[in-house]
């Protein structure tokens, strides 16, 4: 498996669970040597300075329980060599940014489990990394912290900071990602720009509310695959079909449209179906 990560975008490392996207990032950071093949970071081999340039949120978080927050953060800041004194101003500063203030003298065994991980994002990003890689950092979080640390992320992202950002969640994967990479068993499926993945895929989709028209809708010269959703249906357009055509044809067969829209296949139909046929 061969990709690059361009500098100053999220890249999204992909794939179903058990696919090796943590083991990948292990090797990225140097807990686990690869057997074959090389990793280099910012142009070059791995080594103690260049792992000083990363910031890794693992998958499994990992915090002292009986040490306060502020004195595990001053610990987690002295490892990438950054002063008490500079690592105080930016723990106030990031304790407040994720409303955490208030906790700065509490154990680990004080916390939520969304504040825990907030603090151990705190300590990701607390010496400053060019490279910070996320292992499904919304893992376990509630939807209102999930849109809160997209938010924190985008910021880094328009500070120029490059993110790897692993998740099998494809639907925060699309609102965060520039690039990404999909693997599955090891092997890469399929990468690039967000906007040259969808535009490989290849498919023609509708979105589709109306009453009537069925017997169009049967044709399968225009109407390859239907799949019906809550109140409205999603088409798949069969081969050198036209969307105007079905438009035509729907509205001569008496349908009632309220609503017909081409639309872009998600990340989570691609994934669904390279992911299902390997």
């Amino acid at each position: 498996m061969s990709f690059e990560v361009r500098a100053g975008r999220v890249f999204g490392f992909l794939g179903p669970n058990g696919a090796g996207k943590t083991t990948t990032i292990r090797m990225i950071v140097g807990i686990t040597a690869p057997d074959d093949g090389q990793i280099e970071l910012f142009g070059e081999r791995i080594s103690n300075e260049t792992q000083n340039r990363i910031g890794y949120l693992p998958e499994e978080r990992g915090l002292y329980k009986k040490m306060k927050i502020v004195d595990q953060l001053r610990y987690f800041a002295a490892l990438k060599n950054v002063s008490q004194t500079e690592a105080d101003k930016r723990i106030d500063f990031w304790l407040e940014r994720m409303n955490l203030a208030e906790w700065k003298k509490k154990k680990t065994t004080d916390l939520s489990k969304g504040m825990s991980q907030k603090i151990q994002f705190i300590s990701t990003v607390l010496h400053n990394p060019d490279l910070l890689i996320l292992d499904e950092p919304f893992s376990g979080l509630d939807p209102v912290n999930v849109e809160f640390m997209i938010s924190v992320v985008a910021e880094l992202k328009a500070q120029g900071k490059t993110i790897i950002f692993s998740t099998h969640l494809m639907e925060t994967a699309e609102r965060l990602c520039d690039d990404i990479i999909l693997i599955n068993k090891s092997r890469k499926v399929i990468g690039g720009t967000l906007r040259e993945v969808k535009g490989s895929f290849g498919k023609n989709l509708i979105a589709l509310r109306c009453v009537g028209g069925e017997t169009v809708l049967e044709d399968k010269n225009l109407v390859a695959k239907t799949t019906t959703h809550s109140d409205e249906m999603e088409l798949e357009l069969a081969v050198n079909a036209d969307a105007q055509d079905l438009l035509k044809r729907l509205i001569e067969n008496g349908a009632a449209i309220s609503k017909f829209e081409e639309i872009e296949p998600s990340l989570n139909d691609i994934f669904i179906e390279k992911v299902g046929s390997i």
